[in-house]
Formats: C-alpha cells, structure tokens, sequence
C-alpha cells in the first residue's frame, strides 16, 4: 500500500468505475470518490451509486476504514452545450468524424480538471479514472497521450504533482473483470454484476448473467462479451 497516498475516484457507478474504487481500495492510505451530473441520458448510473458504495464498503473492513467521502457535482452544463446520443434522446449513430455520436466532447477532460480541483482543497494527490484504450469506441478522450498531458497540464496550472492512475488503460473487459476478482473476489464480481449499471439506454429489466442492460448498445456488449470470456477462462 502507498500509505503516503491519497486518492480520488472518478466513481460514476458502472463496472469500470467500481473496478477502479476496489483497484485503489487496495493501493491508497484514503480514497474518496467523485461523481458527476452531467444530464447524462443513462442517469440510472447516478441513483445506483449510493448501494454501490455501501456494498463495496460492506466487502473489507479495511475498505470500509479507507474509503471516505463521495462528491457530487453538477456538471449539467455538458448537456446543454452538447448534442449526443449520451446526453440527448436519439439514435445511436457513427458521425462524419469517424467517433459514435456517444463521444461527449470535453467530458473527461473537465472530469479529470473538476476533480483535480477538488483534490488540492481535499490534500489528495492521486486521481484514478477507468479511462481505456482497449475496449472503448475510439473516444480520443480516454487515450493514454490525453491523460498524460492532462496530467502535466493540470500540474502545471496548479502548482502541484497530482498522479493520474488508469488501471484499465490497457487491458480489455475480459481483465477488468479478472482485476475485480482479483481485488474482491468472487463478491465483489456478483455487486458489479447486479448493483453497477453500464447501459447506454439506461435498462434494468432484466438480470442477464453479466448485470442489467439492453444487451444490444456498445456498451451492454462490451460489458457481455468480456464477462463471458472471464467467466469460460475462469471455468477452464
């Protein structure tokens, strides 16, 4: 452990993000967490983060000692200053650009530049945030080179040596679900699968073996297709 860490999670209450608050559960002396409205269309992620942190606090009386408080901030003018399939009722589409018009331009950018802020009045010097290169839609906003030089950025413009950490940047669903496993074992697997939600069309209706979800947006397939690869390798 680094006892002379303190962290951040950008905790949203998805599978990643909870993977990210076990992976730093594990490393730092103190973690809070961090969550944002951003009148994002799959809202359901905000109301099941509270039984998300109360179930990871329930996993290890040493998570329940390190993990401290959990802030909300309204970042609603995302939603009113872009026009996406994450923020607005539409389809689901590529764009002219190349990206799915899921891409909410700037997002993680002002994540990580808000909670920076926050860090330095709460004296915590690690950010940790599930961005991947792996499995992700080609958001250019969840590169490696992006958070690097946000990082040096951020330091600069702050005067201070805050870490950016991103344990999924490399590895794809299949090893998300394996880190879970290997933070909290196989409970820590069942919470993610039945309390964190990752669903672009915000479906909870039914249970299939890989959580709640429509099954069918990027999202429920990634989610799907890595947890049946964990689960035929775990069986092997």
């Amino acid at each position: 452990m680094h006892q002379a860490d303190t962290a951040l999670v950008l905790f949203s209450g998805g599978q990643d993000s909870t993977t990210c608050l076990a992976w730093a559960l594990e490393r730092y002396a103190r973690v809070e967490t961090i969550g944002f409205d951003y009148g994002q269309r799959h809202a359901i992620e905000l109301s099941v983060r509270p039984a998300v942190l109360a179930g990871v606090r329930a996993l290890k009386n040493d998570w329940q000692a390190r993990l401290g408080e959990d802030h909300m901030v309204d970042l609603s003018l995302i939603g009113k200053i872009s026009d996406t399939a994450l923020t607005s009722d539409v389809a689901i589409t590529m764009q002219e650009n190349g990206l799915p018009n899921t891409f909410v331009p700037g997002r993680n950018l002002l994540f990580m530049t808000v909670a920076a802020t926050l860090a330095y009045r709460r004296g915590l010097n690690v950010l940790v945030g599930g961005m991947c290169e792996t499995d992700f839609s080609g958001y250019p906003d969840c590169r490696d080179d992006t958070m690097k030089a946000l990082q040096v950025a951020l330091n600069l413009g702050m005067a201070t040596r805050i870490k950016l950490e991103t344990p999924l940047m490399w590895i794809d669903k299949k090893a998300t679900w394996q880190l879970a496993h290997d933070c909290g074992g196989q409970a820590l697997v069942d919470l993610i699968r039945t309390d964190t939600h990752t669903c672009y069309l915000g479906e909870r209706g039914a249970l299939h073996a890989w959580g709640y979800g429509c099954g069918s947006c990027p999202a429920c397939e990634l989610r799907a297709r890595g947890y049946q690869q964990y689960a035929e390798a775990a069986c092997a």
